[in-house]
């Protein structure tokens, strides 16, 4: 079995030293096994495929009960593949929402720089209809604020 250093798993998970650290400090992996002389961390091959995981769900924003919760589960196997499809889902949802909010956005910055384009350009034509574009982006932004 090959042990991994603190700095290998963190280049090969994705992971940061201290957030590997912060994990085994909140139960989410380990505890970690140190090397009995120096003391530091010895991690083994197969924890890169929990920290890889753990690292792909910190970087949607799942938060640390649901990763325990997500840890927990996958230790149960197939007995709670119904609990960890529906905590996955929820984050997918929720992701929607993101991704959603951002395409309005991007909606927005784009008729704003057709707005700005047309007035580069002098087309007064195009301002107009870039300027109603924009109006029409109110309704979808001030919705978003409402959610």
């Amino acid at each position: 079995m090959t042990a991994l250093t603190i700095r290998d798993m963190s280049r090969r998970s994705g992971l940061s030293e201290p957030t590997l650290r912060y994990y085994e400090e909140v139960g989410l992996i380990g505890p970690i096994e140190r090397d009995p002389s120096s003391r530091h961390r010895r991690y083994p091959e197969e924890d890169l495929d929990t920290l890889q995981a753990l690292a792909c769900l910190r970087a949607i924003g799942v938060g640390i009960e649901d990763m325990r919760t997500y840890q927990a589960n996958r230790g149960r196997g197939h007995e709670a593949a119904g609990e960890q499809r529906d905590l996955l889902l929820r984050h997918v949802e929720r992701i929607e929402a993101e991704i959603e909010t951002l395409r309005t956005h991007l909606d927005y910055l784009r008729a704003k720089a057709a707005l700005w384009d047309a007035r580069d350009r002098g087309d007064v034509g195009a301002e107009a209809d870039a300027g109603r574009r924009v109006q029409a982006m109110f309704p979808r932004l001030e919705e978003m604020v409402l959610r």
